[in-house]
């Protein structure tokens, strides 16, 4: 994959591990994008597909957390469901040092970089889902069943329109 020169050390892993899973995913690499519109165009995929995935601290721990593109963050709901008072998303060279990635580029799998992960339930009621792949110019689409299947992931109302 990065050898074509968009993928990353994450993009080569996350693709590694996925085969080794055996589930079936496309791997569509792309101009970089900045934002979940952008990449819903240059995909041709639904923006309500999209799955971002945020890296957020809550009191010392760090959480991975996994939106559909088209929703924002509900912080009273993550912070009611973690039990904690104040909640921050990680800086630029947290999540590079927790990830080996930059914002935007991290997939929704935060069990590979040993971080919980908490999806909200709009995405659990996706045929499929599409996210970057550890880098802007790389995507991959695969069954919402297979990413819950593989991410481990806590399922709760965290997001908002």
């Amino acid at each position: 994959m990065s050898a074509a020169g968009v993928g990353t050390p994450v993009t080569d892993r996350l693709v590694r591990w996925l085969r080794e899973s055996a589930v079936k995913f496309d791997v569509l690499e792309h101009e970089p994008v900045r934002t979940s519109e952008e990449a819903a165009r240059v995909r041709g995929t639904p923006l309500e597909d999209g799955a971002k995935a945020l890296v957020v601290r809550a009191d010392d721990r760090y959480v991975h957390v996994v939106l559909a593109a088209h929703l924002k963050l509900d912080n009273a709901a993550l912070r009611a469901l973690l039990g904690t008072r104040k909640v921050r998303f990680a800086t630029p060279d947290e999540l590079l040092q927790l990830t080996g990635c930059t914002p935007g580029a991290v997939p929704p799998f935060g069990n590979l970089f040993d971080l919980p992960v908490i999806a909200d339930e709009a995405l659990a009621g996706r045929e499929r889902i599409v996210f970057n792949a550890g880098s802007n110019a790389v995507s991959i689409t695969m069954s919402a069943v297979d990413f819950f299947r593989l991410s481990g992931a806590t399922v709760s109302r965290i997001a908002r329109a």
